[in-house]
């Protein structure tokens, strides 16, 4: 899992950072606007499995549900419950997008986690692509379904008078900072337990030093990857659970603005 170079001095160099360098798929060359690099396959990879899951595993549906048409429901029923009871029976219309988005992001999550695999949601390019499209289609909705009423989401009516145009100033900049810390939240998490993983990696090959310390150090680096690689799959939901329920909560505050 470790990257390894070798310095001036003979030693062995580790770069936990280096999973994350974006690479063009073919050749050797910069990567420009159309470049296909690793992220271009991963991400693909995830579209692709997805389809696999909830198109190809349940057209064959049954009344006794295989495997893998239980886990599309189970997801299909999860998310529906989640937009039902967050953003409430209006929002229902917007189900499928909010599938859409939890079901890649978890794929990109997971598909992450496979060995010598690329981490797509560990990008900021990524992320804050999904929480700008967020943050734009409720904006949007908000404003064609309530015109400038849609402002009264940062009049805080039942504040003291003197206090709604400071409390107004506040709601605006939390609106805006919204794609922000919803994008860096997503990527930050993903990207720290990726690189915890490759920090103790590095440390298993001390065995090979034949030394006291190596013997010591290789086992239980071999059980923080173990510990922290178990962790990084719960992340994987949480982080996915997050995001979608997130967006189910400014879907919501764009269908009922009102303080």
């Amino acid at each position: 899992m470790a990257t390894e170079a070798h310095s001036d001095e003979g030693g062995l160099v580790f770069h936990p950072m280096d999973q994350f360098i974006v690479k063009p798929l073919f050749g050797d060359g910069p990567v420009g606007m159309f470049t296909i690099t690793n992220v271009t396959l991963w991400m693909a990879l995830s579209v692709i499995a997805i389809i696999a899951l909830m198109v190809m595993g349940t057209s064959g549906r049954s009344t006794i549900p295989g495997r893998v048409q239980s886990i599309g429901e189970l997801a299909y029923g999860f998310i529906y419950k989640m937009v039902e009871d967050v953003a409430g029976k209006d929002a229902v219309g917007f189900f499928p997008y909010i599938m859409t988005l939890f079901m890649f992001i978890v794929f990109a999550n997971f598909l992450g986690l496979l060995p010598a695999a690329f981490t797509t949601t560990s990008h900021i390019a990524v992320t804050a692509v999904l929480a700008l499209l967020v943050f734009v289609t409720v904006t949007v909705v908000g404003f064609v379904k309530h015109g400038m009423g849609f402002l009264g989401l940062f009049w805080v009516s039942s504040a003291p008078l003197p206090l709604r145009p400071v409390l107004a100033l506040i709601e605006v900049i939390s609106y805006f900072v919204r794609p922000v810390s919803h994008s860096i939240r997503l990527m930050g998490n993903m990207m720290a337990g990726h690189a915890v993983m490759k920090v103790f990696a590095a440390f298993a090959p001390m065995i090979l030093l034949s030394t006291g310390l190596g013997l010591l150090v290789t086992p239980l680096s071999v059980i923080a990857i173990a510990a922290i690689y178990g962790l990084e799959i719960l992340v994987a939901f949480i982080q996915a659970y997050v995001f979608t329920i997130l967006t189910c909560v400014y879907l919501k505050d764009a269908l009922h603005p009102a303080h």
